[in-house]
């Protein structure tokens, strides 16, 4: 497969490309720093300079076309501000799909957020600005004729993968999920065209992945 994965450089996407080219996908990876290229090309995908925040879908074209699916995985990441919360966890989500309309790419897997969904609770103003820009890119996503897959981690730790979890639709209930469990629930996901259009929630569990993503079929 061709794939295509938005904020290349983040924890999950950077173990998702290492995971997609081991199994011999073809990953380029969007990202907006030049200094990232490095740590990109150590997966094994290519590093393609993109900036979400500043382009059209026009801009993004040619990098989709002839893809298979593109990973939505960025975000403003931790210390930015809740108008960032927009212009990346919402608007960068809804850029690349309105460029994969365009290129004519079908499947688009979203990284998205427990608690999504649901008006937010607990938290400061930026934490209400993220669940809020979560729910809106999901729902704009919804919205599209795309192939989706909506896909809302627990909390993220950096333990090693279990390779067991608990993923189904809303509420599997709280609880923790391993970066590496995420990225490989991910690239099991983008081979089984059969889930389709749902969204899932995912923490870590008893089931094996494939079992788990064979139990949606």
């Amino acid at each position: 497969m061709n794939i295509v994965i938005a904020g290349g450089h983040g924890q999950i996407a950077l173990r998702l490309a290492r995971l997609l080219s081991a199994r011999g996908d073809a990953v380029l990876s969007l990202i907006r720093n030049p200094e990232q290229v490095d740590d990109v090309r150590e997966t094994g995908a290519g590093p393609v300079i993109a900036d979400l925040e500043y382009l059209a879908p026009d801009d993004l074209v040619d990098q989709l076309t002839g893809a298979d699916a593109v990973v939505f995985a960025a975000g403003a990441g931790p210390g930015s501000g809740a108008e960032r919360k927009d212009t990346v966890d919402r608007g960068a989500s809804a850029l690349m799909a309105d460029a994969a309309e365009r290129a004519g790419v079908r499947r688009f897997v979203q990284i998205s957020s427990m608690g999504a969904g649901r008006p937010p609770s607990g938290g400061d103003e930026t934490w209400a600005a993220y669940i809020n820009a979560k729910t809106a890119a999901e729902d704009d996503l919804r919205a599209r004729g795309l192939d989706w897959v909506i896909l809302r981690p627990g909390r993220l730790t950096d333990d090693p993968g279990t390779g067991r979890v608990t993923l189904a639709e809303p509420e599997v209930g709280r609880g923790d999920v391993t970066r590496d469990d995420v990225a490989a629930v991910i690239a099991a996901l983008l081979s089984e065209p059969k889930v389709n259009r749902t969204t899932l929630e995912v923490v870590n569990g008893d089931v094996p992945i494939d079992e788990a993503i064979a139990n949606l079929t």
